[in-house]
């Protein structure tokens, strides 16, 4: 079962603003993403359920963290499904990322009282997620809608957290226009754990990038 509650989970997205997605059927190579994201400052990570046997690559990296990482929550992206959200966390999922709003997947969720943010693309979507007790919205895919779109649910519903993923790197520009519209945190994938990255097992850079992006974040926030 989850090592964090639900309310710790959103409390550490919202502190840092940050969480980090990443998939690879390596698991050693998981292991080495997780402490690069780690050691650069980075306490939430995103596994996205992609490829086969994705859930036992989870299982072993979630069983690392716990006792090499103490402090990093990781939870599973990419669920489509109410028996996929089930099994990650019967093997310990922290919080659900989901690229659609599915009311079974909530209903599982909130049975264990896991954080779960599913994808929504309009205020609608958002409205429903929220009313089934959705703590933190998946704006997806973040980068066809813009901070615009974001800036422009924030008006009449001041209370909704988003989370846009795609279309976000950790450039002081890109981090500048979705946090002055108003998103709670960002979900970061390929460009953070590039191709490069990976091919070059370049994880001192991993590490120096994590850590710049949540200093910018900070810095962001702070102005």
């Amino acid at each position: 079962m989850a090592r964090f509650s639900r309310i710790q989970v959103f409390n550490e997205m919202e502190r840092t603003g940050f969480v980090p997605l990443f998939y690879n059927a390596d698991v050693e190579l998981g292991k080495k993403v997780l402490k690069a994201c780690y050691d650069g400052g980075a306490r939430i990570l995103e596994f996205t359920n992609r490829g086969d046997y994705a859930h036992e690559v989870f299982n072993e990296l979630n069983k690392y963290a716990q006792l090499e990482l103490p402090e990093m929550i990781l939870g599973v992206g990419s669920v489509t499904d109410a028996g996929a959200a089930s099994l990650y966390m019967q093997i310990g999922a922290n919080f659900v990322v989901t690229p659609v709003l599915r009311e079974d997947i909530a209903l599982v969720c909130n049975r264990k009282k896991v954080l779960w943010s599913p994808g929504c693309a309009s205020l609608s979507e958002i409205a429903r997620a929220e009313e089934l007790g959705c703590e933190l919205v998946k704006l997806f895919p973040g980068g066809t809608y813009g901070p615009g779109f974001v800036k422009a649910i924030k008006g009449p519903c001041p209370w909704t957290n988003i989370m846009p993923t795609g279309g976000v790197s950790p450039t002081e520009e890109n981090l500048k226009g979705w946090f002055d519209a108003g998103v709670t945190c960002v979900g970061m994938g390929s460009n953070l754990v590039s191709k490069d990255v990976l091919a070059n097992k370049d994880f001192t850079g991993l590490t120096k990038t994590v850590k710049n992006a949540l200093e910018l974040i900070q810095q962001i926030r702070s102005s």
